[in-house]
């Protein structure tokens, strides 16, 4: 049977076929797919893990008592489950292991633009990178009996476009693997250090192993065209060099760590110039060189962003496309991101820069308050570190400062990596006011359940972490509730908290507006003859309220009539759609 599938989906369905058993991960464009379509299968249990380093450790557990395993994350998600991940790599495994890490070249929805190859190499673990979506299903399968045939836990890399591009898959039956029997074997799985070092020595074994394995895997092969140009590409680079070169030879990489010496040096010996096509770091071009081999790579192709087809040609052949002049000529409209008509976020950031403070911001929906007309984010570094941050700023500053300072963090990123910051606060005597933008969902990756909806990744009910008596249970005795549109009674507490002379938590309570039961009836409209045009709502940065001219107006085809925009209107010009007289 054929299916058209996207790469995410595809991995999803080669775990299925591997007979995968446990699967733990955190939602993080572009790899949250993956699990989504993994809660399809019953045979496979799922979860959404509170963070990626819980993910591994739940996926590392089940390879030790039998099963096979998986966790999936993004690239920078990685980050956080690398602590477990490192030290696994001397444990091995039991069941097989596979770590899927998606990475995200020209940071579609990420705050940089990380390689995870280097990951592989740092942990010495084995990496698969498949090119389209039948190798993300066939490489899922290989990379399970990689794991179980040397010990060792198995990371498959995705890239965005990999991830969300589909292509035909061939499927096939779910693969029969009982859970094996669990043995105690503290020499290899308890890392103290007598037992680590005798397991690196294992590793170092593997690593020469492995190598000879890139070699002879088939995971990594020479097509042979043409002499005049060689290309050694992985991933997705591979597909946009095998477009734009059609009489190149190719070494496909599908094995990226670690790299194929022997091919290597084939393909080298067999062509006149040779390239390395990849995207990001030059991780394999510096491998090559390192061999002896002299290689053309980012000497020609761009270190930052994402590659195409043309750009391959044009920079190894020199050929221009006809159409790409007049193409980059043409002007789009632009569709900068916004908050959404009806994001309770829009009345927080909005109350925050009418009192001028100054705003730590986290990672979510949330971050595109840092955008004008709002523009109320000072800094955003990565999940969780708005609350560390405010309390260094308070530190560095002074407590004065702390009382013009809110740390805004979403409930779902709290729960992520947020609770610990606050532990911080309350531990090392603080006085930070931390907002808790509480819209009962996993916003911006797409409305995922989380620990405080009440509801598992399979939508079944489960016990709800209440995030007033979490606050108040790690020391915070000053927590208060509001819905933020009521911006007058938010701004009265913003203002309270700021002056306590002791920690706080304001959860600002209120369903993202895009939530199936959010329902908030008609649009509204200005009536012009009330209109002042004093520009006090479009302050709000709602997309549905336009200036046409010299006339504000609201566009009904975007309002989802949630009326923040009423409140902030002193001459009674915004009414619900046809109640203007």
């Amino acid at each position: 049977m054929k299916k058209l599938m996207l790469g995410n989906e595809a991995i999803a369905r080669g775990a299925y076929e591997a007979g995968c058993s446990v699967v733990s991960s955190y939602p993080g464009t572009p790899s949250t797919e993956i699990t989504e379509f993994i809660a399809h299968y019953d045979e496979i249990y799922s979860e959404w893990a509170p963070n990626e380093k819980v993910a591994m450790e739940v996926a590392i557990g089940a390879s030790i008592a039998g099963a096979r395993a998986m966790c999936a994350q993004k690239h920078v998600g990685l980050n956080v489950a690398a602590d477990p991940m490192f030290t696994a790599s001397y444990s091995g495994v039991s069941g097989g292991l596979v770590i899927v890490v998606a990475d995200d070249p020209g940071m579609h929805s990420s705050q940089n633009e990380q390689d995870s190859r280097h990951y592989a190499r740092a942990s010495k673990l084995p990496m698969l990178e498949p090119a389209d979506s039948q190798e993300c299903k066939d490489f899922m399968v290989k990379a399970f009996e990689i794991s179980e045939t040397f010990d060792t836990p198995v990371i498959v890399r995705l890239s965005t476009r990999i991830a969300h591009s589909q292509s035909i898959v061939t499927l096939c039956e779910r693969q029969s693997v009982p859970v094996k029997p669990y043995e105690k074997n503290p020499q290899k799985y308890v890392m103290m250090p007598a037992n680590s070092k005798k397991r690196h020595v294992v590793v170092e074994k593997r690593q020469a192993s492995l190598a000879a394995f890139s070699d002879e895997s088939g995971l990594n092969k020479i097509e042979w065209n043409g002499r005049s140009i060689g290309v050694i590409a992985d991933g997705i680079a591979y597909q946009y060099a095998k477009e734009g070169l059609q009489n190149a030879s190719f070494l496909k990489l599908g094995m990226v760590y670690p790299l194929p010496d022997k091919l290597i040096r084939e393909i080298a010996e067999g062509v006149e110039t040779l390239y390395v096509v990849e995207e990001l770091d030059p991780f394999i071009q510096e491998h090559v060189k390192n061999l002896g081999i002299e290689v053309i790579g980012k000497e020609l192709f761009p270190l930052l962003g994402e590659l195409t087809a043309q750009i391959v040609k044009e920079k190894i052949t020199g050929e221009v496309a006809a159409h790409a002049e007049p193409f980059a000529e043409e002007t789009l409209p632009g569709r900068p991101p916004v908050l959404c008509p009806g994001c309770p976020h829009r009345a927080v950031f909005y109350v925050l820069k009418k009192l001028k403070v100054n705003v730590y911001g986290d990672i979510g929906c949330y971050t595109l308050g840092a955008l004008p007309p709002l523009a109320m984010i000072d800094a955003v570094i990565c999940m969780g570190a708005s609350i560390g941050g405010a309390h260094g700023m308070e530190k560095a500053r002074g407590t004065e400062f702390s009382k013009h300072t809110v740390a805004v963090i979403g409930e779902s990123t709290f729960i992520h990596s947020g609770i610990t910051g606050l532990v911080d606060i309350v531990y090392n005597k603080g006085n930070s006011t931390v907002m808790i933008l509480d819209n009962s969902i996993t916003g911006m990756t797409g409305h995922q359940q989380n620990p405080t909806t009440g509801l598992t990744l399979k939508n079944e009910p489960t016990k709800q972490v209440i995030l007033e008596d979490l606050c108040r249970a790690v020391g915070v005795s000053r927590v208060r509730v509001v819905d933020p549109f009521n911006m007058d009674e938010l701004e009265t507490i913003v203002k309270e908290e700021l002056a306590a002379d002791e920690p706080s938590v304001i959860i600002a309570r209120r369903p993202c507006a895009l939530l199936k039961y959010v329902k908030h009836g008609a649009p509204f409209a200005i009536d012009s003859g009330k209109c002042k045009n004093c520009g006090a709502c479009l302050k709000l940065g709602c997309p549905a309220i336009v200036k046409d001219g010299n006339v504000m107006r609201i566009d009904p085809s975007l309002c989802n009539g949630c009326g923040l925009c009423t409140t902030v209107c002193k001459f009674g010009a915004i009414e619900k759609a046809g109640e203007q007289q």
